[in-house]
């Protein structure tokens, strides 16, 4: 199956022109390859998303109009930008509260929870390349509806 080279809609390999856009069809290789015209395959693009968490997916969100690189490039927002304002505000919080308490035990529960927070986002990150790199749609729950949402396809 193709894919237009405009909106990224499929298109059937027989059809002249993208059924959404009206964008007639290249006599350039097509994505129905897995490789967009620059030549990176779509589950590249799509592992490529979480290199760098919610940045390169802000990236690839700009630049790539397929469905399933900008599924993956909206969760990477989603997640590990969601990730990334959750562990400061526990350090923001915890740290904080070191300062005005001194090392208690609210300083240790918020060294916890930072270091549970970015252990949960090092295994989602690894996770989430493979299976975009194996060219599955590997949904998160709750972010998975967000991302969905942002993607709009």
């Amino acid at each position: 199956m193709a894919f237009c080279s405009k909106c990224g809609a499929r298109m059937e390999d027989q059809t002249a022109f993208c059924p959404q856009c009206g964008q007639g069809r290249s006599g350039a290789p097509s994505p129905a390859a897995g490789a967009t015209q620059a030549g990176l395959a779509e589950n590249a693009a799509g592992a490529l998303c979480y290199v760098l968490g919610w940045i390169t997916g802000i990236i690839f969100m700009l630049i790539d109009n397929r469905p399933f690189v900008r599924f993956h490039a909206a969760q990477s927002i989603v997640v590990f930008g969601g990730l990334t304002v959750v562990y400061f505000l526990f350090s923001a919080i915890f740290g904080a509260g070191m300062f005005l308490g001194g090392l208690g035990a609210g300083f240790s529960a918020g060294l916890l929870l930072a270091g549970v927070v970015q252990l949960l986002g090092f295994v989602l990150w690894i996770v989430c390349m493979v299976m975009a790199a194996q060219g599955k749609r590997f949904e998160i729950p709750f972010a998975a509806g967000i991302a969905q949402s942002i993607a709009g396809k």
